[in-house]
């Protein structure tokens, strides 16, 4: 402890401005809880193991304890299986950081030397990342946490209780009371995450309707609507957040899509395009517009999917189903971005009828009202419930259901307006910022409607 105080005040000295550095606060504490808490942690471990186990364990399990509350600040969530990736992890660990740092202190005086050392450390490296990508990809990997400094006070208290339940001894009155609530405090944090990862995993289709065939994602403020019809499955747009993405199609259910279709490309319809491109058969596009699209197609096409762009006209099937784009017309001029949206309908196959609008304002709306030929069932309304909408294609299009995406904003989405139009021809309005996940399906000849928050909806809803 004395020679790590020593190396922190020299470091500090050196360059005062390590002290605002997350990264060295990290391995600041990574170090100490190895130094200060390992020990007392594999003793208690060594209560219920073989000592040998409880060593493993320990010194992972003290480096998450203490590094926890700080990663909270990078990223709002707990990685329930991060003690088992160290442990697999932990063998290549020196090899590489020894390695690796004789490549770099040699690599100005003997440089293919270095390029040696450098490959030598390849080796474990490519076995620690690989054990991270692999874990990264279970079911229920992260556990969703609370942001900022809240959520890491928070951890700290969890933190705490959780190394106090392992490693306090048996002993007095006093101590067996904070055992006690140190337990009770696992335990409830056990459930939790127990239930939280469960739920993004196997049991997670359980908790929605086995026979959905729309659903609208709760991503926030963006666009993730998968439409299922037999065993096929499209995703339209992916939000802007992978995490919520991933959480969804976990407890979904769904680890393959056979189409995705990108209306455009703004960040809130194509920002977690990364989640879904490696899975996607055939990714299906409208106009695009510099470097950055072009980027998002490229990962698709490098990923081994079919990627498409389309107009109107262009249709395919799913399943059973058909799709057909509507919008845009080639002749209709539109530049790229909301008003070039891909807009596609999804009809037959035992589907309700589904018109999925992208962000159209009420001028391309209007051009596409020719060629809306039938009435839709439900309709997902256009650029998250802004107030630029065309009463004309909505009374056209006469929705028993519209669907507003959208999540926390700053431009009062979605608009009185805009629900009114759904209202006005008859339909009822599901959306996702209230009611959560949104699943719609025929049943009987019947139009069902699933919420996820069922408290979001009144008698009459």
């Amino acid at each position: 402890v004395a020679v790590l105080s020593a190396a922190l005040a020299v470091a500090l000295a050196a360059d005062p401005w390590l002290s605002g550095s997350l990264g060295f606060g990290l391995s600041a504490a990574a170090t100490g809880s190895l130094l200060l808490f390992a020990r007392p942690l594999a003793n208690g471990l060594a209560r219920i193991m073989p000592q040998g186990l409880a060593l493993v364990l320990a010194v992972p399990l003290a480096a998450q304890l203490a590094c926890g509350p700080l990663l909270i600040l990078i990223t709002p969530s707990v990685p329930l299986y991060g003690v088992a990736a160290n442990v697999l992890a932990a063998p290549a660990a020196p090899l590489v950081t020894v390695v690796g740092l004789a490549a770099c202190l040699v690599a100005p005086i003997l440089p293919v030397v270095a390029s040696g050392l450098a490959a030598l450390a390849w080796v474990p490296a490519t076995w620690i990342a690989a054990t991270a990508s692999t874990v990264s990809a279970l079911p229920g990997d992260q556990l969703p946490w609370i942001e900022g400094l809240g959520g890491a006070l928070l951890l700290t208290a969890v933190s705490a209780a959780i190394g106090l339940a392992v490693a306090l001894p048996a002993g007095g009155t006093a101590r067996r009371r904070v055992h006690g609530i140190a337990r009770g405090a696992v335990a409830v944090l056990a459930g939790v995450a127990g239930g939280t990862a469960a739920l993004a995993g196997v049991f997670g289709p359980a908790t929605l309707p086995a026979s959905w065939q729309m659903l609208a994602c709760d991503v926030g403020q963006g666009d993730a609507v998968l439409v299922r019809a037999d065993d096929r499955v499209a995703l339209i747009d992916t939000g802007p957040d992978p995490e919520a993405l991933r959480i969804c199609l976990d407890r979904v259910g769904v680890d393959r899509l056979d189409l995705v279709v990108l209306s455009h490309f703004d960040h809130d319809h194509v920002g977690a395009a990364a989640v879904v491109a490696e899975r996607t058969g055939v990714m299906i596009h409208g106009p695009v517009d510099g470097p950055d699209d072009t980027a998002i197609v490229t990962s698709f096409r490098d990923a081994g999917a079919r990627v498409l762009e389309v107009a109107a006209d262009d249709a395919g099937t799913l399943g059973s189903a058909r799709w057909r784009v509507l919008w845009p017309r080639e002749d209709a001029g539109v530049a790229p971005g909301n008003d070039a949206s891909v807009v596609v309908a999804f009809t037959d196959g035992g589907l309700p009828s589904i018109l999925l609008l992208g962000d159209l304002s009420e001028e391309p709306q209007r051009q596409l009202l020719p060629l809306v030929d039938s009435p839709f069932e439900v309709v997902k309304v256009a650029h998250h419930g802004s107030a630029d909408q065309s009463a004309a294609l909505y009374e056209a299009v006469s929705a028993r259901l519209g669907v507003v995406t959208v999540g926390e904003n700053d431009y009062g989405h979605p608009r009185a307006e805009a629900l009114a139009l759904i209202e006005s021809n008859g339909g009822v309005v599901a959306r996702t910022d209230t009611d959560g996940i949104v699943a719609v399906w025929r049943e009987a000849g019947v139009l069902r409607v699933w919420r996820d928050h069922a408290g979001a909806v009144g008698a009459g809803g």
